[in-house]
């Protein structure tokens, strides 16, 4: 059975004991019975349990013609261990216990980073432990309990007061609040109604309601969530490369420097064969880079962790590091700066009379522009009535009888068929200017009055865009709407520049043009935006997108909030700082620790044994660690 890093490091602690009461002694000449057989056994249980995998990971680093951390570990801890056997065989002073010693801080520094990992692991978990057991799914005239993994796609289900949603789905029928907080970081929980979407694990409020399922088991929101953290948290980022290159040169370099101290020591200063191993091995011991190592990975998993808290799920440590280099964020118009879902925003004429005969010939269309009428009309408790000999105009809009009276609502190409007055025009272009979609509603050969039907933009995406502004990004709109709409929000929430007009299947064309001025991001939501999304530097979805828009993305915004790009960036900044001074740190301390440890201020009384070596070097790993720990107190939102 394989023993994890803790057990093996517990295990080596505890078998050190007599190794370090012995030391404890030693000082007040008191030898213990047998001291070197009692060191001999304990320190050969503490190299099998503790340092070989150490042992065997150097080898096959060797027979590749490798170098790595564990090289080292294995050269000083074997220098130590092989020198003292003959040591002992010759009648001379041993030194098993700074081969234990060695392996006992070193794997406490590697636990440090194992305990950090399983904590990360943990806290998912601990999410996919949120889901509920079983599920109230309708069972032929009843609503029965099932169990979790039972429950399929399309099944009708229902949640009491209280209770958490067992799965992902659409509400059909009631009126309630969710806490959405495990899943937006949102504290105040959301108002929900018949047509609005549900997480599965989050709680209901007070209302009672029923909901289709939509997605189930492993395609749920929160399965998703937690898979894309653990991927993103086990990638390498670029960086990394790196931290290995300058690792493949290091632990070579010394492994050099080791043996020109044990030489320059023994050969030139005349020192004891003793004296020089000893500084050749603290050497060896002190400059493993573990802390090196671990100053990119461990940063890499709090910071993809910590956005995740905020809504920001970063797939992978390459998006991390990509979006940090990003000069232009591009958005697509709908769904994504826009709320996505048009309504009635202005009524010109007697309200009752133009809703009632636009509701009565838009009820039978699935347009996006009739179901906003049909909902004003519901919202003013407005019935449409029955209509006849209906007529679709292709390219115009819709006429039929309401009471034997011809009726009809379309644009301006239909309204000039009844002669639409300047001042009606007048109204009409003021609208359009306000990005707004106007229909122009007819009854008995005359224009009774006016809708206009707007996309508005997402409450936060004026602020979203003034915050990227002010991190010095060039801000674009992709869109396939026309100029004027499409330059009229983007006016109201303050973004640079609009391409408009833009098919689909030229949306990553555009992207690529715009990546000559440097790396861009695309922030979209539909089907039509999945080769945008790829195309770009960095790919950005809505969380309420599509799957095949999510999938391409590299960064996902849980809630939709526009403001994540900005929150996104903040962290990629936050986490390669870290990266940076965790680098920083570790080199430096290899720097000042390498000279004393070969003893090159001897001198001054200044001296490493391999133990303090050791203990310096996993109180380094520690502190990398503990430093990246420290962005988990990043402050990505207000």
């Amino acid at each position: 059975m394989r023993l994890s890093t803790t057990r093996r490091f517990w295990i080596s602690l505890v078998l050190a004991i007599p190794l370090l009461l012995q030391m404890v002694l030693m000082p007040f000449h008191i030898m213990m019975p047998g001291h070197n057989w009692i060191a001999l056994v304990v320190t050969t249980l503490i190299i099998v349990i503790g340092a070989w995998p150490y042992w065997t990971s150097a080898w096959a680093a060797f027979l590749h013609h490798n170098a790595n951390m564990n090289t080292l570990v294995a050269v000083g801890t074997g220098i130590a261990y092989f020198y003292s056997l003959f040591a002992m065989a010759t009648g001379r002073a041993v030194y098993f216990e700074s081969a234990a010693f060695i392996t006992v801080f070193v794997l406490m520094g590697d636990m440090m980073e194992e305990r950090m990992h399983n904590n990360a692991s943990n806290a998912l978990r601990k999410l996919l432990d949120l889901q509920v057991k079983e599920a109230l799914v309708k069972r032929g005239d009843t609503f029965v309990s099932v169990p979790l993994d039972e429950v399929q796609v399309g099944d009708l289900l229902q949640v009491k007061p209280g209770q958490k949603v067992p799965v992902d789905g659409v509400i059909v029928n009631g009126q309630t609040t969710v806490d959405e907080s495990m899943i937006t970081g949102e504290s105040m929980p959301v108002q929900k109604g018949p047509g609005d979407n549900v997480v599965g694990s989050t709680i209901n409020g007070h209302g009672s309601f029923t909901f289709n399922a939509t997605k189930v088991g492993a395609d749920t929101m929160l399965a998703q969530i937690v898979e894309m953290v653990k991927k993103a948290q086990t990638s390498h980022a670029p960086i990394q490369n790196l931290t290995d290159r300058i690792s493949g040169i290091f632990v070579p370099a010394v492994l050099i420097i080791a043996i020109i101290t044990f030489v320059a020591w023994y050969a030139l200063l005349g020192a004891s064969m003793v004296q020089a191993m000893l500084f050749a091995v603290s050497v060896v011991v002190i400059a493993c880079p573990c802390a090196l190592g671990l100053a990119t990975p461990t940063a890499l998993m709090v910071g993809t962790g910590r956005a995740a808290k905020m809504g920001v799920l970063i797939k992978n440590g390459e998006a991390l590091e990509e979006v940090n280099a990003v000069k232009t964020v591009i958005f697509d118009k709908t769904g994504t700066v826009t709320v996505g879902k048009p309504t009635v925003t202005d009524i010109v004429g007697d309200e009752k009379q133009v809703l009632t005969v636009a509701a009565s010939l838009e009820a039978s269309s699935e347009h996006p522009l009739a179901t906003a009428v049909l909902t004003a009309a519901k919202d003013k408790q407005i019935m449409p009535k029955e209509v006849t000999n209906f007529t679709a105009v292709e390219g115009k809009g819709v006429r039929a009888e309401i009471g034997g009276q011809l009726a009809f609502v379309g644009n301006e190409k239909l309204a000039h068929d009844y002669q639409i007055g300047p001042a009606l025009q007048k109204q009409v272009g003021q609208l359009q200017d306000q990005a707004k979609t106007v229909i122009i509603v007819g009854l008995a050969k005359q224009i009774i009055g006016l809708l206009a039907i707007q996309d508005a933009p997402k409450p936060t995406s004026k602020e979203a865009i003034t915050s990227l502004k002010e991190k010095g990004l060039r801000t674009v709109m992709l869109t396939g709407d026309n100029e004027r709409v499409a330059q009229a929000i983007a006016d109201q929430v303050g973004i640079d520049d609009v391409v408009a007009s833009v098919l689909p299947n030229e949306k990553a064309d555009r992207v690529a043009q715009l990546q000559t001025n440097g790396k861009v991001a695309f922030v979209g939501d539909g089907i039509n935006d999945a080769p945008a999304l790829t195309r770009a530097d960095v790919g950005i979805a809505m969380g309420s997108g599509t799957d095949i828009a999510i999938e391409s993305g590299d960064i996902v915004l849980v809630q939709n909030d526009l403001r994540g790009v900005g929150w996104a960036l903040t962290m990629s900044q936050k986490t390669f700082n870290r990266i940076k001074l965790n680098l920083f740190w570790a080199l430096i301390y290899n720097v000042i620790g390498i000279p004393i440890a070969a003893g090159i201020f001897a001198g001054l009384g200044v001296t490493l044994s391999p133990e303090i070596a050791a203990l310096a070097m996993a109180f380094s790993s520690v502190s990398v660690v503990s430093s990246s720990l420290l962005l988990n107190r990043v402050k990505v939102r207000e």
